[in-house]
């Protein structure tokens, strides 16, 4: 019960900001494509630095990363990145290669076996932006399009509903 309830409270808080419907929207749809690619350690820094960029609302990017990028999406996310770029790059991260890889240095030692480590490193790297780039680019742009018309009717509601409260004076 606690998730939606969380949810709502993230919606509600990125309609209150105050700014254009399209800063808002942009801000989000950046937070949310780079939450939905597998860039975990990097995820604020990277929204910071494409708000700044764009000269979008920092906060609704944070929250639009923060929505999409936490501990109840980190599995499914980074599965449907491995899925998604193992179709692309078939056979460049397989199980057996980890588990092969696993027994080498089980037998011969860490040291031994570095540049194999560093081969699964970077094949793991592009299997997995690739998958998560086809994962972000669907998720920012329906995020864009949602937040632009919920700010927009929000925004229109909240001007409604202040001439009201003038004219009652």
């Amino acid at each position: 019960m606690a998730v939606p309830r969380t949810l709502r409270y993230y919606l509600l808080r990125l309609m209150r900001l105050n700014a254009s419907p399209h800063s808002l929207a942009l801000g989000a749809a950046i937070g949310a494509a780079i939450g939905a690619a597998p860039t975990l350690p990097f995820n604020n820094i990277l929204t910071l630095i494409f708000t700044l960029l764009f000269r979008v609302n920092l906060v609704a990017g944070l929250i639009g990363a923060t929505i999409f990028s936490n501990p109840f999406t980190f599995v499914p996310q980074y599965f449907l990145s491995w899925k998604i770029g193992d179709f692309l790059f078939p056979d460049r991260l397989h199980w057996s290669h980890i588990q092969n890889l696993t027994l080498q240095i089980k037998e011969s030692g860490v040291l031994d076996n570095l540049d194999a480590i560093r081969q699964l490193g970077w094949d793991a790297i592009l299997v997995l932006m690739t998958g998560g780039l086809f994962l972000a680019i669907p998720c920012g742009v329906l995020t864009y399009f949602v937040v632009y018309r919920f700010s927009v009717s929000f925004q229109k509601k909240r001007r409604e509903r202040h001439l009201l409260n003038r004219r009652t004076r």
